[in-house]
């Protein structure tokens, strides 16, 4: 027993001192190189990706942060995935044939990666187009939810539920973006056909005017809700179209601090706002 552990640290010592001291340089290398690259291309995003005029602070930094982790993610994998060829090559194993053996794998499953190639190059016109950011509010064919991140592959949301959805980017057909400079607030007001439709439009328009020079709400609105124009004349109201513009994800709270206080505003002016109604007639018994 004393003989096979002299022998076996007699083996092990001189490899820990020469290929065992290289894995440990290699990894630590490894970790120091990803955050130095990371920071460059940090670096060089905040001043590659110019301003415009339509494009709140906001805005930007959300195309920056997205740009970032991406590039960040390819640069890691890049590194890490050398780092582990070098370290299997310090316990003596070969990598030529590890990487043929690759190579013959990839070929089998070749028909399966065209949808993985499908995927990247997809990803990379998101990108290129600036379609969406992480922290955007999307919709991809009734998937609706968050932007948590990006990868060249796939885009993972999570919606109002928490439940997360994990979307290769060759299945998106139609993105919808409901957070991208701005968003509008869109009502449809119902009121009784007998009410002043005047004294309608000035109430909406006042409450409107008094919500977007609220000390609070001001930041978040871009124009205040105003009457449009009389949507329709529904089986017991008139429908009034009401349409405001307001910050990216801001526009349900707006919308529903102004249906607020017209429902305030109306009950104050004596403006109905009916609902439907069924009225039952009873016979009378002979």
């Amino acid at each position: 027993m004393k003989e096979h552990l002299i022998k076996w640290s007699e083996s092990i010592i001189p490899w820990l001192l020469s290929s065992g001291i290289k894995v440990i340089v290699i990894i630590i290398g490894s970790f120091i190189l990803s955050k130095i690259l990371k920071r460059i291309i940090e670096r060089a995003i905040r001043v590659t990706v110019l301003s415009k005029n339509y494009v709140t602070e906001e805005d930007e930094k959300k195309r920056e942060n997205t740009l970032i982790r991406i590039f960040s993610g390819i640069i890691k994998t890049v590194i890490f995935s050398i780092a582990i060829m070098m370290i299997l090559s310090e316990f003596g194993l070969k990598i030529g044939p590890i990487l043929a053996g690759a190579g013959i794998v990839g070929l089998a499953v070749g028909f399966g990666g065209q949808y993985l190639i499908r995927d990247i190059i997809s990803g990379l016109f998101i990108i290129i187009e600036n379609q969406y950011r992480v922290g955007d509010v999307v919709n991809f064919d009734g998937v609706k939810g968050t932007v948590e991140d990006i990868s060249l592959r796939v885009t993972i949301l999570r919606d109002i539920d928490g439940t997360v959805h994990h979307v290769p980017h060759g299945q998106i057909k139609i993105v919808s973006n409901t957070s991208k400079y701005f968003a509008r607030v869109n009502i449809n007001l119902a009121v009784a056909y007998d009410s002043d439709i005047e004294k309608v439009i000035s109430v909406i328009n006042k409450v409107g005017e008094e919500l977007a020079d609220d000390t609070f709400w001001k930041e978040y609105i871009i124009k205040a809700p105003q009457y449009l124009r009389i949507e329709d004349f529904a089986d017991s109201a008139i429908i009034f179209k009401v349409l405001g513009e307001t910050q990216a994800l801001k526009q349900a709270d707006v919308a529903g601090e102004f249906r607020k206080r017209i429902k305030t505003a109306f009950d104050k002016e004596g403006i109905e706002m009916p609902f439907p109604q069924i009225v039952i007639n009873k016979s009378k018994e002979k």
